[in-house]
């Protein structure tokens, strides 16, 4: 199995960030992150889509890493798991729903796990990616969108020089029903090269 996952690691741009490292989903990441989803399940489904009942497993794994092969090629989204300084698994974020064209627009979402909470990781990956859909896919404007009460989520965004602009009401299904989110907004010149906030 090792073998065969080492031949079919997807090739994709490794994102670099304060004290973070973004880079593509790997077969061979299975065990690390199934162990950490499984470990941060109470922490993180408060805020996510219900799970489902074969989420963790390597089969779910694998048809997760096709969509996102398949997204990448065409060019609607760009999924990465978030490593920290050690070189350990610590969550996931992805730029998807993206819009080229008169829009030029796409989506950030992102989830840290347990142990890793409170570190500024989230923070760290979401202005790397900042930087990376700003100067390399040349995006012109990120949206994100988080529960009125996730609070963490909400100071994640704000630190990354988001602005709450509007609340969309029933926006996402999260953890089984329907939920109202805050809707935030970045655009390429507020921010600099590092992704963080000019102002």
């Amino acid at each position: 199995m090792a073998l065969l996952d080492w031949m079919s690691e997807p090739v994709g741009p490794v994102v670099r960030g304060q004290g973070v490292v973004l880079r593509s989903p790997h077969p061979s990441d299975y065990a690390a992150w199934s162990a950490l989803r499984d470990l941060s399940r109470a922490h993180l489904q408060p805020w996510e889509p219900a799970w489902p009942e074969d989420d963790l497993t390597r089969a779910a794994f694998r048809r997760r890493l096709s969509i996102y092969e398949r997204e990448r090629e065409l060019g609607n989204a760009w999924p990465f798991f978030i490593f920290d300084h050690q070189d350990r698994l610590a969550g996931g974020i992805t730029l998807s729903n993206i819009r080229r064209g008169v829009a030029e627009t796409g989506t950030v979402g992102y989830w840290i796990g347990l142990p890793h909470a409170g570190r500024g990781l989230a923070t760290a990956s979401v202005r790397a990616l900042t930087a990376h859909a700003f100067q390399t896919l040349k995006l012109h404007r990120l949206e994100a969108a988080c529960v009125p009460h996730n609070h963490a989520s909400r100071r994640v965004l704000e630190k990354s020089g988001f602005r709450q602009e509007g609340q969309a009401r029933a926006y996402l299904k999260i953890n089984g029903s329907w939920a109202d989110h805050l809707l935030f907004g970045l655009l390429a010149e507020e921010v600099d090269t590092g992704g963080r906030p000019t102002s």
